[in-house]
This record gives C-alpha cells, structure tokens and sequence, in this order.
C-alpha cells in the first residue's frame, strides 16, 4: 500500500491511500482508496440499478474503465493482494453473487480508471519521498474506513513518525 506524503502537491494524490495490486520490472499498478466520484454504480452501468455503491477515482489512467476488488475468497480468477483483500475477477459471476447476496455490497469497493507507474518511475518517486510504503492492508481499514479518515488512520497504524504525520495539517501555512 502507498501512503501520500502529508504534503504531496499532486492533485491526483495528496493525502491517498493506493492499494498496489501489481509491481514488477515493468511497472505498477493500483487504486485510489480514498477518492470517491460523485457517481455511483448504478450510474456507470445501467444493468446495475438494483446495486446501490459508490465508484472511486481509481486513479487519473483510463478512467473510462471499471475495476474491482473485493472481499470474496471463492470468485474465479480473482487475485489476493493482501489476506481476504481480491482485485478483479469474473465479473459476470460477482454480480450473481451479489444477486444472490452471497456477497454484501459493502464487500466491494468499484473503481474507475487507475493508478500506474511504468518501469522505474514509482521508485524515483519513492527516492524523493512522495510516498510511505505500509504492508498494514487489512480487510477493515479497506472496506470499512471512512474514505475521510483512511489516510490519518493508516499512519497512526504505522505507529512512530507516521502518526505524528497524521495530524498534519492539508496545508502548512495552518500549522
């Protein structure tokens, strides 16, 4: 998971939380968690009039797109990020389960568009301290956090220097 820097100037990024769900030589890829869209899912797909969740801004790549994760174990071809946290999957098989409420609709967080990085760019972003790497993902902090309150609470999990960071001010000038 990346934390923003307390003060990030990026629009697209100041005060995330990105859930990586892909890093290797050729580049990474994840989601905003914290950035919620004025629409709502059954405004992106009209086939979903009877699912009643917010879509986030996933980040500022192809935001004509759709992406998932989710809470559900057993959906084919879903990928475990982190323990009972899954990115994409059948789609077609998690709107029976949602229909069939074997999965609540609080179990899924829906994204459009993305956050990618090509081969090497997270890392110089990482030298020049534009993010906090945390392995704190936890099933609570992703789908039960306020989006309000998911970048301070994920430092005060990370607990010393972080927490100190998370009752900075958005802008310096307040302090």
């Amino acid at each position: 998971m990346l934390v923003s820097e307390p003060y990030l100037s990026d629009p697209n990024f100041g005060r995330t939380i990105i859930l990586l769900c892909e890093h290797n030589a050729e580049g990474s890829f994840g989601f905003v968690l914290n950035k919620p869209s004025m629409a709502r899912i059954a405004d992106v797909l009209e086939d979903l009039k009877e699912i009643d969740a917010p879509v986030y801004i996933g980040g500022p790549v192809q935001q004509d797109t759709l992406h998932f994760i989710h809470q559900c174990a057993d959906l084919e071809g879903a990928t475990e990020i982190s323990p009972g946290v899954y990115w994409g999957g059948n789609f077609e098989s998690l709107l029976i389960h949602l229909d069939l409420q074997k999965v609540k609709v609080e179990d899924v967080k829906f994204f459009l568009g993305y956050s990618g990085w090509s081969a090497g760019q997270l890392e110089e972003e990482l030298k020049v301290d534009s993010w906090i790497v945390s392995d704190n993902v936890t099933q609570e902090l992703v789908f039960e956090t306020d989006h309000q309150e998911m970048w301070q609470k994920a430092l005060k999990i990370m607990g010393g220097r972080f927490s100190v960071y998370s009752n900075y001010p958005s802008d310096p000038r307040d302090n």
